[in-house]
C-alpha cells in the first residue's frame, strides 16, 4: 500500500536517513556496506529476527569473491569454515561429464565457495557495523511505502511494540522473490513457469565420500549434490506440478527414489524421517519491467527472480547492489536521485540478467525437462563437445556476463 504522508497509525517514531533498504539478503546486505563505506547514511530492515533460513543458497561465486577482494575482505571471508567446489559434473549410468570447470577462469578464485548463507550475512553486516552510517534493524515488518507528489519518501514498518516510520532520499527493495515492496509499489514483471520444481534436504556426508558437486541423472530422475562439509546439500528435481503426487506416494517411496539414483547414499538415508526436513521450492524465473519508480528501486530477486540452475542468483543481486552503488552514490551525497540514476542501475543489468535467464532456460528444456517428462537419457549438450565453447558454462555461472567491479 502507498500511501500519503499523514499515516492512520499511531508513529513510535521517525527515522531519516539517505537510503533505507528493505531486505537483509546478500544484495540488500551488500549495497548497504557499499554505501557506508562511502559516509552515507543507510538503514537496513530485515523483517525476521536473525539470518538463519532453512536452504538458502550457499554458493559465493568467483565474481562475487572478486568484488570481496577489492572491498579487501576477501582473506577473511575465506578464513570462515567452507568447502571448494572446483567442478560441475554430472554422473549418468554410464558415463561422467563435467558441465563447468571452474579451474580454468582466470581469477584467484577459480572455484564456487559452498558457506552458509547465514555466516555470509554476518560477516557483512559486522563489516558494515563498522561505519557510523549504518544502521540495522531486525523484525522491522515494512506495510506501507510513504508517497509525496508521486515521489517515493520512505516506508513505515512494525516492530519493536509498534510502528515506525523511516524517511529516506531513496529506498531499495531487495526483500526477495516474494517482495512486499514490489506488491507496495505496483511493479509488474512478466513471468516463465520453468518445467521443474525442487525439493531442497540435508544427509550426512562421509570422509570418504567425493568433495565438490555433482549431479546424478537418470531417466526421469535428477539429483544434485553439493559438497557442504560434514553435510550434502540435495537438490531433488521433480516436474513442474508434481509434488503432490510424489507427496501421496509417501516418504518411503521417495527415499527409495533417491537410492536407486544414487546408491551410496543408502547407508544413511535413514536420516530423513520426515517431510518437515523438506523443503519445496516452485521453481520461478521472472524479470520486472521498471526497476524503479521515483525514490524507489527493486535489486536482486526483488527486480527478477532466478531459477537455481547454477546456483547465479545470489551473483547476480550482489552484483545489483554493487552497481547500484556505483551509480548512486555520489547523487546520494548531493541529495538529489533523479530517476535518470535509477534508470542507469537497470540498464546495466537487465541485459547480464535476461542472458543468464536465456542460458538457465536453455538448460532446463534442453536438458532436464527431456529427462524428467520424456524418461530420456542424458545428452551432453553440444556446445560441450565444441573447445571453443567448453568454458562458456563456467565464465556465465563463475563470472557473469560482463565483469562487475566496486568504484573507490
Amino acid at each position: 500500500m502507498t500511501i500519503p504522508a499523514n499515516p492512520a497509525h499511531d508513529i513510535l517514531d521517525v527515522q531519516t536517513t539517505d537510503c533505507c533498504i528493505v531486505g537483509g539478503g546478500p544484495a540488500g546486505a551488500v549495497l548497504a556496506l557499499l554505501l557506508a563505506r562511502q559516509g552515507i547514511s543507510v538503514m537496513l530492515l530485515e523483517a525476521h529476527k536473525d539470518f538463519d533460513r532453512d536452504f538458502r543458497g550457499d554458493t559465493i561465486h568467483p565474481s562475487v569473491m572478486q568484488i570481496m577482494e577489492e572491498l579487501g575482505l576477501s582473506d577473511r571471508l575465506l578464513q570462515l569454515p567452507h568447502t571448494k567446489i572446483h567442478r560441475l559434473r554430472v554422473q549418468t549410468p554410464q558415463d561422467t561429464v563435467t558441465l563447468a570447470d571452474f579451474s580454468h577462469l582466470k581469477t584467484r578464485y577459480p572455484y564456487i565457495m559452498m558457506l552458509p548463507q547465514v555466516k555470509f550475512l554476518e560477516f557483512i553486516t559486522q563489516e558494515a557495523e563498522k561505519y557510523p552510517q549504518f544502521h540495522l534493524v531486525m523484525s522491522a515488518n515494512v506495510q506501507e511505502l510513504i508517497e509525496e507528489n508521486g515521489v517515493i519518501q520512505g516506508i513505515r514498518y512494525r516492530g519493536q511494540g509498534g510502528w515506525h516510520e523511516v524517511r529516506a532520499i531513496l529506498t531499495v527493495g531487495a526483500d526477495g522473490r516474494h517482495s512486499k515492496i514490489r506488491q507496495l509499489a505496483g511493479v509488474e514483471s512478466v513471468e516463465t513457469s520453468p518445467p521443474m520444481d525442487i525439493l531442497w534436504f540435508r544427509l550426512p556426508r562421509q570422509p570418504e565420500d567425493p568433495e565438490g558437486g555433482m549431479g546424478r541423472f537418470s531417466p526421469g530422475h535428477i539429483v544434485v549434490m553439493l559438497d557442504r562439509g560434514e553435510q550434502w546439500q540435495m537438490a531433488y528435481v521433480i516436474p513442474k506440478g508434481g509434488y503432490q503426487k510424489l507427496r501421496s506416494a509417501g516418504l518411503a517411496a521417495f527415499k527409495q527414489s533417491i537410492v536407486e539414483v544414487v546408491p551410496e547414499l543408502s547407508d544413511r538415508i535413514q536420516h530423513l524421517h520426515d517431510w518437515s526436513q523438506i523443503a519445496f521450492l516452485s521453481v520461478e524465473s521472472s524479470l520486472v519491467k521498471n526497476w524503479y519508480r521515483p525514490g524507489l528501486l527493486l535489486i536482486g530477486d526483488a527486480a527478477h527472480v532466478m531459477s537455481p540452475v547454477g546456483g547465479v542468483g545470489i551473483n547476480y543481486a550482489i552484483q545489483d547492489a554493487v552497481v547500484a552503488a556505483n551509480v548512486l552514490s555520489k547523487p546520494l551525497k548531493t541529495r538529489y536521485v533523479e530517476l535518470s540514476d535509477l534508470a542507469k542501475v537497470q540498464q546495466r543489468r537487465e541485459l547480464p540478467t535476461r542472458i543468464i535467464q536465456g542460458f538457465q532456460t536453455l538448460i532446463q528444456k534442453r536438458i532436464f525437462a527431456p529427462i524428467l517428462t520424456a524418461n530420456q537419457t542424458f545428452q551432453p549438450p553440444f556446445f560441450l563437445r565444441l573447445p571453443i565453447l567448453r568454458d562458456l558454462p563456467a565464465r556465465l555461472i563463475g563470472l557473469g556476463v560482463f565483469p562487475v567491479h566496486v568504484q573507490s
